[in-house]
């Protein structure tokens, strides 16, 4: 009986690659053992911009928590979550930091900008690549301090992409303090300064500073939107939103929406849009009413009446919105079944969430393993 002969499949190797581009990144780690080509090609800027766009295209977001735990000290950490279906979330490993260690309020949180984040301590800054695990830290600044400078504060920073150069650049405000030490009890005087970091160039410039200075207060108070960082800041007599230009380097002003006295402002997202919830300060029982700069500030929609809840975090994929309760549990509410899912993840201070989408970026860092990142697995979805 004659055998029957075997028919090999001839696959374009551009088809192969396009296939390879919808994986996600631990599949291609593991297939870059396949072939040289393989791995070569994983490295291109067209096949990274590629898997990029694809993981944009399905809104493939990954999430993470920055929390903290007490013991003799408090300690600091990034929690991945797991995402299942049915919109059911687990902490899948906990991500400590030796870099940011002992920070006094954990490092301050810049970003997600492409899938990119950037952490800020006093003068310490990293680029982190959570797809990857690739961690970069940056180079101190050379840029000058005045001679008579009593000491500097190095105040917040904006992390984000130059679409032209094809560049992610860093802008951190510093303050340089004189003190009266003839009068100790006169309030310093102090300048400001503003230098930015190119990841291209791996150096950092000084740049002109805007006439508004920026809060350095928590990350709810600032984002990155498309090609833009926004603070809020404050000016001679009005609230308003500082922003900065990545690829023209230039800094301008927007005025912020009015809202009363006893409510605050969540700055996010919106559909490629300039964002902020409004929601009152006190109280447990919210309303958010959301505000769009499209133009001009306009109110979208507003959500009467949620329980048991302290401050809104983030929309999510189907226009959920995350939300954080007084006792700092993360839970998940759809505003279309007003329906609030409690997701049993606690933090033991306010928790600040990042998703981001999966990404093959390099950053010229080293791996997490090189700088003695350790992650956790976790079996418990609460821990």
């Amino acid at each position: 009986m004659q055998g029957r002969s075997k028919t090999r499949i001839y696959v374009p190797e551009m088809v192969v690659l396009d296939i390879l581009s919808k994986l996600p990144v631990k599949s291609l780690t593991r297939f870059r053992c396949v072939c040289k080509l393989w791995c070569s090609s994983f490295q291109t800027p067209h096949f990274i911009t590629n898997h990029q766009q694809n993981n944009l295209k399905n809104n493939n977001l990954n999430v993470l928590l920055k929390r903290c735990q007490f013991h003799t000290q408090v300690t600091y950490y990034f929690s991945q979550l797991s995402i299942e279906k049915g919109q059911n979330f687990s902490v899948k490993h906990n991500v400590h930091l030796p870099f940011f260690e002992h920070c006094r309020s954990g490092p301050a949180v810049s970003g997600p900008c492409n899938g990119l984040v950037c952490l800020k301590e006093d003068d310490k800054v990293a680029l982190w690549n959570p797809s990857t695990r690739e961690f970069k830290i940056l180079p101190q600044s050379p840029v000058h301090r005045p001679p008579l400078a009593d000491f500097t504060s190095f105040d917040c920073l904006g992390f984000g992409f130059d679409s032209q150069t094809d560049d992610y650049k860093v802008v951190r405000f510093v303050t340089n303090y004189f003190e009266h030490k003839e009068d100790v009890s006169r309030i310093p005087d102090w300048n400001h300064q503003v230098e930015l970091y190119s990841l291209k160039s791996d150096s950092w410039k000084e740049i002109s500073a805007p006439d508004v200075y920026p809060y350095d207060g928590p990350p709810e108070f600032n984002i990155y939107i498309n090609g833009f960082y926004y603070w809020q800041a404050s000016g001679s007599f009005d609230y308003l939103f500082l922003s900065f230009d990545m690829v023209n380097e230039k800094f301008s002003t927007i005025p912020l929406p009015e809202f009363g006295r006893f409510f605050v402002g969540q700055v996010l997202e919106f559909k490629g849009l300039l964002g902020v919830i409004v929601y009152p300060l006190l109280g447990t029982d919210k309303s958010f009413d959301l505000w769009v700069m499209n133009g001009s500030w306009t109110k979208q929609f507003s959500i009467e009446s949620v329980s048991g809840v302290k401050r809104p975090l983030r929309f999510w994929k189907n226009g959920e919105l995350f939300l954080e309760t007084p006792d700092h549990e993360l839970v998940l509410f759809d505003p279309s079944k007003r329906e609030l899912k409690h997701l049993g993840i606690h933090a033991n201070l306010a928790i600040y969430i990042i998703a981001y989408i999966e990404n093959l970026i390099p950053i010229n860092g080293r791996s997490e393993h090189e700088e003695h990142i350790v992650r956790r697995p976790v079996e418990d979805a609460s821990t």
